[in-house]
C-alpha cells in the first residue's frame, strides 16, 4: 500500500510539473469516455441503459476526436477551446441522431474557462453555453423536449460552471492565505534585522560614552605623570591615582554595559541602575581631577524619567569629554540642567580655543601632549547625542560661540517616548551650585 501510494504521489507531481502532458492524458480519457457512451443506448428511461445497442457514425467519431484533440490546449486558450467545442457539440445535436456524447468535452472546456477567469465572465459565458447547448438538444433532437436527457445537458454545463468557480475561490483564498504568510514572515525578519540594528546602535553609543571619557581622562593623567615625574614625583603619583580610579570606574561601566548582554533570567546580570544625575557630581569631580574646571548649576525640580536622565547624563558626559580633549589649556566648562515647562534643558558652554575637532568628521584640535590619541575622530560623539536626543522625540543644537568656545544644548521632554518607569533617586541630588 505505501509503494501504491508513493508510487501515485511521484506521478502526481510529474503530471503536475508537465501541464501539458497531463492535458493530453485528460483528452485521450475523455475521448475514450466519448466513444464508450456512444455505444450506449439510453432506452425509452424504464429499463437500464443497454451496451453496444447502437453504433456511432463515422461523422460523429470525427467530431468526438476533434473536441478531445482541442482539450489538449484547453490551459492555454481556454475560451478558443470551449468555443471549438461547443460549435462542434451544437453540429452534433443539430445534424446527428441520436446524438453522441460530444458535449463531454465542452463541460471540460467550460470547468478551464471558470476555474480561470472571473465571475462575472464565468456567467456570462455559462449561461450562454448552458442555454445554447440545451436549446440546441431540445428543439433538434428526436426525444420530446421535457426528456431527462436534454436537462442532463443543462445540468452537466451547469455544474461544470459552478465546480470551475469554486475551485478559483478556492485557489485565490490560498494565494491570498500565502501571501498574507509570506509579507508576515518578511515583516518579521525585517522587524528583527530593525531592533537587532537599534540595539548594535545602542550598545555602541554607550560603549562610546564610557570608554570615551575614561580613556580620554587616563590618557591626560597619564601624560601629566610622565612630564613630572621626575621634578614632582609626588603630583604624579597623584595623576597615577586618578588612572587608577578612572581605569576602575571604566570598567566598572564596561561590565554594566557587557552585562546587558547576558541572557534573561542569568543570575549574574547586572542590577545596578545606569548612570545618571544622581552621580553628575562625580562626573565632574573626575574632569577637575583632570586639570579642567566646570561649574554646574542644575535646578531642583521633579526627578526625570529613566530615559531622558540617562540621556542628559550622556550628553554632559560626552560634551565634556570633548571638551578636555579640544578646547585646550585654560579652558573652562559650564553646565546647567534646568526644568522649562514639559522639557528638561541641558546646556554645557565652555571658552575654548574653538570648535576645532568638534563636529561629525572633523579630527582632534591641537591640544597638550596625548589629547591626538581621540576615540571620537569620526565625530560619532556628537552623532551618538543627537541620536540619544532624537530618540526620545528631543533635539540637539551644537556648534561654536561667538567670540570663542563651544556650546551643546539639548531640549529633552520629560515624557519620554520610550515609556519607561521613573528610577527613584535619579535627579533628586543634584539640586546644586558649585
Amino acid at each position: 500500500m505505501t509503494t501504491l501510494s508513493s508510487g501515485f504521489a511521484r506521478a502526481r507531481r510529474w503530471l503536475r510539473e508537465h501541464p501539458l502532458a497531463f492535458d493530453a492524458t485528460l483528452a485521450f480519457c475523455t475521448l475514450v469516455a466519448m466513444i464508450c457512451s456512444s455505444f450506449t443506448d439510453p432506452g425509452d428511461g424504464h429499463g437500464p441503459p443497454a451496451f453496444g445497442a447502437r453504433t456511432p457514425e463515422l461523422f460523429s467519431v470525427l467530431l468526438m476526436t476533434l473536441t478531445a484533440a482541442a482539450l489538449v490546449l484547453r490551459r492555454r486558450r481556454p475560451m478558443q477551446v470551449l468555443a471549438v467545442t461547443a460549435a462542434l457539440a451544437a453540429v452534433e445535436y443539430v445534424l446527428m441522431d441520436p446524438p453522441a456524447p460530444v458535449v463531454m468535452s465542452t463541460v471540460i472546456a467550460l470547468y478551464t474557462v471558470a476555474s480561470r477567469t472571473d465571475r462575472p465572465t464565468t456567467w456570462r459565458v455559462g449561461l450562454l453555453t448552458m442555454g445554447g447547448l440545451t436549446a440546441a438538444a431540445m428543439v433538434f433532437g428526436s426525444t420530446p423536449w421535457y426528456s431527462q436527457e436534454n436537462f442532463g445537458v443543462f445540468a452537466w454545463t451547469g455544474l461544470a460552471s459552478a465546480a470551475g468557480d469554486a475551485v478559483r475561490s478556492r485557489r485565490a483564498f490560498v494565494d491570498a492565505i500565502r501571501e498574507r504568510a509570506e509579507r508576515a514572515e518578511r515583516t518579521r525578519e525585517e522587524e528583527a534585522r530593525r531592533r537587532v540594528a537599534e540595539e548594535r546602535l545602542r550598545i555602541a553609543r554607550d560603549l562610546h560614552d564610557v570608554v570615551a571619557h575614561h580613556i580620554a581622562l587616563v590618557n591626560v593623567q597619564a601624560g601629566v605623570a610622565a612630564h613630572v615625574m621626575d621634578k614632582r614625583p609626588d603630583q604624579a603619583k597623584e595623576a597615577l591615582a586618578h588612572v587608577r580610579d578612572a581605569s576602575r570606574s571604566a570598567l566598572n561601566e564596561l561590565r554594566v554595559t557587557v552585562g546587558l548582554l547576558r541572557q534573561q533570567g542569568d543570575p549574574e546580570a547586572p542590577t545596578e541602575p545606569a548612570p545618571g544625575l544622581a552621580v553628575l557630581g562625580e562626573l565632574v569631580t573626575t574632569f577637575r581631577n583632570a586639570g579642567l574646571p566646570v561649574e554646574v548649576a542644575c535646578a531642583d525640580r521633579d526627578r526625570l524619567p529613566a530615559a531622558v536622565d540617562l540621556a542628559a547624563y550622556r550628553v554632559i558626559q560626552e560634551a565634556l569629554t570633548n571638551v578636555r580633549k579640544h578646547a585646550g589649556a585654560g579652558a573652562k566648562a559650564e553646565v546647567s540642567v534646568v526644568r522649562v515647562g514639559a522639557t528638561a534643558e541641558v546646556t554645557v558652554l565652555d571658552n575654548g580655543r574653538g570648535s576645532a575637532g568638534r563636529g561629525p568628521g572633523t579630527g582632534p584640535a591641537d591640544g597638550p601632549p596625548g589629547d591626538g590619541d581621540c576615540l571620537d575622530s569620526g565625530g560619532h560623539g556628537l552623532v551618538g547625542m543627537r541620536e540619544r536626543v532624537t530618540a526620545l522625540g528631543g533635539a540637539l543644537t551644537a556648534g561654536p560661540r561667538y567670540g570663542g568656545g563651544f556650546r551643546v544644548h539639548a531640549i529633552l521632554p520629560v515624557e519620554a517616548r520610550t515609556g519607561e518607569p521613573e528610577r527613584p533617586g535619579t535627579a533628586g541630588g543634584t539640586g546644586l551650585r558649585r
